[in-house]
Parts: structure tokens; sequence; C-alpha cells
């Protein structure tokens, strides 16, 4: 495989997010499920944020949290939409396309300016991300409680430093500065007071409507 910018970014990313599965896979035997059970949901399910917010309603969380889980997991039928527009996947690689269409690597595809470099990156990402995730995930849940708490890692943080790493060369002029402030000002805003996922998807709205009414300034100037 060509060592790319944009492989080399997936392959970072990947590294990055894949660790936090650790902590899944603690938590998880935690409020009671079992390695096999922790494996399948990590293998099936894929989507980290909606993971964590399942595995919340089952150790007390309730209703709430399967809610959250919910609704950030309707951000990857937004993501599977774009990037079925950009790729046109055919056949199985279509169903494949969809399992691994996440955060990470539609984060990392958009990112490229080339549609070689969008795929290449697309399918590092995705694909690096399932296998290493679902990897430490089995660690976490075969290490369980011997790790002690793995909120206290910091595994969360690198997760966060791989997005704004994926974001920082995205800021080139002060329109996307300007969405970028907006959509991060409404999410502090509502992360206290709605259900996890749901300031994500208001601030994406948010989002969409400042870039086209900044879109629409810029073409009547």
């Amino acid at each position: 495989m060509q060592l790319t910018p944009a492989v080399r970014m997936g392959l970072s990313v990947s590294v990055a997010t894949g660790l936090y599965g650790i902590s899944f896979g603690a938590l998880s035997t935690a409020a009671g499920l079992s390695v096999l059970q922790t494996q399948v949901l990590s293998l099936m399910m894929f989507t980290g944020g909606s993971q964590f917010a399942f595995v919340g309603a089952l150790s007390g969380g309730g209703a709430p949290a399967l809610v959250s889980a919910s609704l950030l997991g309707l951000r990857n039928m937004v993501y599977g939409a774009q990037m079925n527009a950009v790729f046109r996947p055919t056949g199985v690689r279509k169903y494949l396309q969809a399992h691994v269409t996440i955060d990470e690597s539609v984060a990392t595809a958009v990112g490229q300016s080339s549609s070689d470099e969008q795929r290449r990156g697309f399918w590092t990402a995705g694909v690096g991300v399932f296998a290493l995730w679902n990897l430490f995930t089995l660690a976490g849940s075969l290490l369980g409680n011997t790790l002690g708490d793995p909120r206290a890692w910091g595994l969360d943080g690198a997760a966060v430093a791989a997005f704004l790493g994926l974001l920082w060369p995205r800021l080139h002029n002060r329109e996307t500065v300007a969405i970028g402030v907006a959509a991060a000002f409404v999410t502090l805003l509502l992360v206290p007071a709605l259900p996890q996922g749901l300031p994500l998807l208001v601030a994406a709205v948010v989002a969409a409507c400042v870039g086209e009414a900044l879109g629409r300034r810029g073409s009547t100037t």
C-alpha cells in the first residue's frame, strides 16, 4: 500500500481511536456483559458513542441512555448519504462501506483534495479503526477490573486530539472558522440540557445554516 498523506492520516486516526476501545471493553464487562457479548456488540454495532451510551443504559442510565445511543447513531445516516454520493459503491462494497462509515473515516476522506486520496483515506481510517477498535475492545474486556478505572487514562483525550488534527487544516479562512465556532458554541450550550447525541445533531444543523448564510452573503458582495 502506498503511504500517501491520506493513508498516514488514516493510520494515525486509527491508532488514536482504536486505543479508546480498551475503555469500552472494560466498561462493558463491568456493566454485566460477557466478553463474547461485548465483542459481538463492537463487531456489529461499531459506532463508539452509541456503544458507550448503550453500556450506560445497562449500568443504570435507563431510557435516556438508550435514547442517546439512538441519537448518536443517526449521524451515521447523514455520513452514509454523503459517502454514497462521493464513492458510488456497488455490490458487496456498498455494504462494507456502510459498516465502516463512521466519524473518523468520513473526516479523513473529506480532508483530502483529490478523489483518489479521499478513497484511500476513507478505507484506511474505516478498516483501521474497525480492526484496532475490536482488538482493543477484546483486550479491555479480558483484562476487566485489573485495569482500574479506564476513564482515568485519558484515552478519550487521544480521540479528541485526533479529531482536532483532522479539523485544524480545514480552518483555512474566516468562513470555516466562523462555522466551527458557531457549532462548538451551540454544542457547549446544549450539552448540559439535552440527551447525549442531540447537541451534535443540532450543532450540525447550525453549521449548515451558518455555512449557507455565509455563502449567500459572499455571492452578493
